[in-house]
């Protein structure tokens, strides 16, 4: 009983422990669609060597259980090019009080006891397949949100940065003014998730793309329309906006990838 109430403490001690963080890095003022403030849990993984199949088996056969326990299915696809890992899964959990609270917990449990493989079967299959695995608990936008990005997406754009020491609050806001030139060229938004534990990345903006062409159409665009999209995005003009990025960051990673059908 000790043990379960300490449990629940730690819970709430990270919530309160975030709406302070929160209320920092999105100072008042801020229009609350800005700020993101649905939780998920970031995967990345790299598939051993001539797993990768087996890997993307073996998670599909998982999305039972998920929607068994009453969790979101995980939003996932595969990269073509970019960073070291095969794939990327963004798991939906509210908050920490709401996923980790003990009804949740319970039925959790109840339904990896009733899958086809155990939790320990399960885990030994994901160690056999996988080569490497990365998590980082993010704060993104809401889940509808998401959902209705990937609904026809076949194409994805993820950009993972660290920022430089003290740097953070303004790479967010470089990433907002970024998500406003895109989207006064007509191209998708980018959905901006924002650490809260975990790996060492800052930050991360996922773009969704119909396809291929589509993410390349953004070329399209003429010279005077580019040049109005940045000044009303708060850049001085198109070609400024890479160079002032890296002002911000330590490093960042660029990969792109497919849809997993």
């Amino acid at each position: 009983m000790r043990n379960h109430l300490g449990k629940i403490s730690l819970v709430f001690i990270a919530v309160a422990f975030f709406a302070v963080w929160a209320a920092d890095l999105f100072p008042a003022g801020e229009p609350v669609s800005s700020a993101p403030t649905y939780l998920y849990k970031t995967t990345f993984v790299r598939a051993a060597p001539g797993k990768l199949l087996d890997l993307i088996a073996l998670y599909k056969d998982r999305m039972a259980v998920e929607e068994a326990a009453g969790d979101e299915r995980p939003f996932w696809w595969r990269h073509t090019q970019g960073d070291q890992w095969d794939l990327m899964l963004l798991f939906p959990m509210g908050s920490y009080g709401e996923y980790y609270a003990s009804e949740r917990i319970s039925r959790r449990t109840k339904a990896a006891e009733a899958a086809p493989l155990s939790p320990a079967e399960f885990k030994r299959r994901l160690d056999a397949c996988s080569a490497w695995r990365e998590d980082v608990f993010v704060l993104g936008p809401a889940v509808e949100t998401v959902k209705k990005a990937f609904a026809s997406t076949g194409y994805y754009h993820i950009e993972i940065c660290v920022a430089l020491p003290g740097k953070q609050e303004e790479l967010y806001k470089e990433r907002q003014m970024e998500n406003a030139y895109q989207t006064a060229l007509g191209r998708p938004e980018y959905m901006i998730f924002v650490r809260d534990q975990g790996a060492t990345w800052d930050l991360f903006t996922l773009a969704c793309f119909r396809d291929l062409a589509h993410w390349a159409s953004s070329g399209d665009a003429s010279k005077e329309k580019r040049e109005a999209a940045a000044r009303q995005a708060g850049f001085s003009d198109p070609d400024a906006i890479g160079p002032y990025l890296r002002t911000l960051i330590q490093m960042h990673r660029d990969t792109m990838g497919v849809a997993i059908k």
